[in-house]
């Protein structure tokens, strides 16, 4: 009877530690990350502390050693922009009207000179704060999937297979908070770094990577701030239609290190029309095109273990040379497009575009008298009009050319 009680004992201890020990996959973070539990995550709220909270416990499951100032957070406060033109002000202590938001840092230390960096925002638009495109009349959730518990997701991936791995570099993992509100983490980290940041090597970031089309079109971005990354992409890619771009600067957390003179590379997978709304939900990601684009990155890092510190070069930015322009077409751009034109990946209720009859799939090749060969191009022509002016646009349709009466 003995013998057979210490069987029973033994099946279930065996048991109790496949479960405690069960792999969380992509899937797995993404859902808890974006339900409605965290409240869409906005910084400084109960739902990003408690986001904050599954993150750097999956940090210690996974074996990563606490960068933070305190364990695994930084924590920062500032004082919300009055003037959208205005830097935000940090603050030392705690005021009213200041916002605390937390960075979670985890470490690999591999006894390297150098250290990668490699880091997705976690926050989010909460119930819908400025940025967000929902015209609802009723409170909704912002949960935020791909925007960016995608992004998240594949980071916790990559540390699970960086643990064991090329050890030429040490690696801080980084979730970010207050990227929303103006990459505030990122640039907070920057300039409180929690190590030495002149050894950082080179910079990761992953923010929408969960809507990997049926074609496999993956931007990145930043190829061109160090000479060794657009030989490495390519070399190492063996499975995505890459669109890339030369520069440093753009609108996430890669930003803030480019411009500490740190090489960065930044994966996307495009928008689309749950961007900054309610609907932006876990069911709705591609987890295989997901698993992919770690598995290319983690390929990336493998290709430059033993390049040793990466040189950093600067590069044009290019969003200093977007043109302004005071109308909209009420249209949602496929960035990832590489044809001619530009093609529309989603349309909003009663815009212009909408209200011309356009539709998501059409190119937009001529707009006025100019034509559209590209974004650049689009926004050139789009600049030059006012509230209340009317023009043509001429959009291809599954190859046919359409011609449309356009009223901004």
């Amino acid at each position: 009877m003995k013998s057979i009680l210490a069987v029973l004992f033994l099946v279930l201890m065996t048991s109790c530690k496949k479960e405690t020990t069960k792999t969380i996959s992509l899937k797995d973070d993404v859902t808890v990350l974006a339900s409605d539990t965290y409240e869409g995550r906005e910084t400084g709220t109960k739902g990003e502390q408690e986001a904050a909270a599954y993150i750097s416990k999956r940090f210690k499951e996974l074996g990563l050693q606490p960068k933070g100032t305190n364990g695994f957070y930084q924590t920062f406060s500032f004082k919300p922009k009055t003037d959208p033109h205005s830097e935000v002000a940090y603050t030392t202590m705690s005021e009213d009207s200041t916002i605390t938001g937390t960075n979670i840092l985890g470490f690999i230390d591999n006894n390297a000179e150098s250290t990668i960096i490699i880091g997705a925002h976690y926050d989010h638009l909460g119930f819908g704060s400025e940025g967000s495109l929902y015209r609802g009349k009723e409170k909704a959730v912002h949960n935020g999937a791909d925007d960016n518990a995608s992004g998240v997701a594949v980071m916790l991936n990559l540390v699970s297979k960086l643990k064991d791995a090329n050890k030429g570099n040490n690696y801080l993992f980084m979730a970010f908070s207050g990227e929303e509100m103006g990459l505030l983490g990122s640039n907070y980290f920057v300039k409180h770094p929690t190590l030495d940041i002149k050894k950082a090597n080179y910079m990761i970031n992953m923010d929408m990577v969960g809507r990997l089309k049926a074609d496999s079109t993956l931007a990145v971005y930043g190829v061109g701030t160090s000479p060794r990354f657009k030989q490495t992409l390519n070399a190492t890619n063996t499975r995505f239609k890459l669109v890339e771009n030369e520069s440093g600067v753009g609108p996430s957390d890669h930003t803030s290190f480019y411009l500490n003179d740190i090489p960065v590379l930044h994966f996307f997978t495009g928008q689309h029309e749950d961007y900054h709304k309610p609907s932006d939900d876990s069911d709705k990601l591609n987890y295989e095109g997901m698993e992919a684009i770690s598995n290319y990155i983690f390929e990336v890092i493998t290709d430059l273990d033993k390049a040793g510190k990466l040189s950093f070069r600067k590069t044009k930015n290019e969003s200093e040379e977007t043109p302004r322009f005071k109308v909209g077409l009420g249209v949602i751009p496929d960035y990832l497009f590489d044809g001619k034109g530009m093609r529309i990946d989603g349309v909003s209720e009663d815009k212009p575009a909408q209200r011309a009859g356009l539709q998501k799939g059409d190119i937009v090749v001529k707009l006025g008298d100019s034509t559209v060969v590209d974004m650049m191009s689009y926004m050139r022509a789009l600049s030059v009009f006012e509230e209340g002016d009317a023009t043509k646009v001429i959009v291809d349709r599954n190859g046919k050319q359409i011609e449309a009466d356009l009223k901004f």
